[in-house]
């Protein structure tokens, strides 16, 4: 306390002077409405200012919070979109629809070895299965291959394993998409018979043959294309819209049929 009534002392002219410019300025401005409006002005823009700040920090710290809200916005669209009937707008009752959707976060990506996974933070105490496929805004990412109570590994589409079915957009023309471990941004589409007519940059999507996609997700574009060494098929090279080194939301889709497609099947080849 001393040291403050000390500094105090010291500093008593400047206090005084300080203290006399504050009335001053109180006296101008009250008495002279030039003064007073520019200083309601001056006050305005430094509150503004103040407030703007505040609230971009603000903001900034609740953008997590949001990106999280809207994640979850897209799943529920996804889903309702999946569940469209052919010829409707109108989404199936929730009773009926095929597909649920799932929203995940990435936390860890390879893309560089010849068998690339992905690990997901979520597992079979959020509902994720075995066989789920997964996808981000863009398109297809890959399908789930081993669940723990709270995490999987997704097999990428950037594994010399993987095989999905995937078709030309518009056509009935369907292959599928492997990767020759080539390049991360590439895969290849096969088995497309010679007569099909291909034009670079025409879209590919899945082909909705398999009981983990469903039909027409994104994948990619034709980037060129060649004949195979019989000449009969095309060997496709198509530029994937996932830029695979960067990704984090992701979205699972878990076809609630599945087991009864794979059982009617399998009793269907062992008859």
């Amino acid at each position: 306390m001393q040291r403050i009534i000390n500094f105090v002392l010291r500093n008593r002219n400047a206090f005084l002077y300080g203290f006399l410019l504050l009335i001053s300025l109180v006296i101008t401005i009250r008495s002279h409405s030039y003064h007073q409006s520019k200083f309601f002005n001056s006050s305005k823009w430094l509150t503004g200012n103040v407030y703007g700040s505040a609230a971009d920090i603000s903001s900034y710290f609740g953008l997590r919070e949001e990106n999280n809200r809207l994640v979850r916005e897209n799943e529920q669209l996804r889903k309702m979109l999946f569940n469209l009937k052919v010829d409707s707008v109108q989404p199936l009752d929730s009773t009926l629809t095929a597909y649920e959707v799932l929203s995940a976060r990435l936390i860890k990506n390879s893309f560089t070895s010849p068998r690339n996974y992905i690990t997901i933070d979520k597992g079979e105490n959020q509902g994720v299965k075995q066989d789920m496929g997964v996808i981000t805004t863009k398109g297809i990412l890959g399908i789930v291959e081993n669940v723990s109570s709270n995490f999987a590994t997704v097999q990428s589409v950037l594994n010399t394993k993987s095989n999905i079915n995937a078709k030309i957009k518009h056509s009935e023309y369907f292959g599928s998409l492997v990767w020759t471990a080539e390049d991360y941004t590439i895969a290849q589409l096969v088995d497309i018979p010679r007569l099909v007519p291909l034009v670079v940059g025409d879209t590919i999507v899945t082909g909705g043959m398999s009981s983990i996609f469903p039909e027409n997700i994104p994948i990619g574009t034709i980037k060129k294309y060649d004949l195979n060494a019989a000449g009969s098929f095309y060997n496709i090279d198509v530029e994937l819209f996932n830029d695979m080194a960067n990704i984090k939301n992701v979205y699972l889709i878990e076809n609630k049929n599945k087991e009864e497609i794979k059982a009617l099947e399998a009793r269907t080849l062992n008859e």
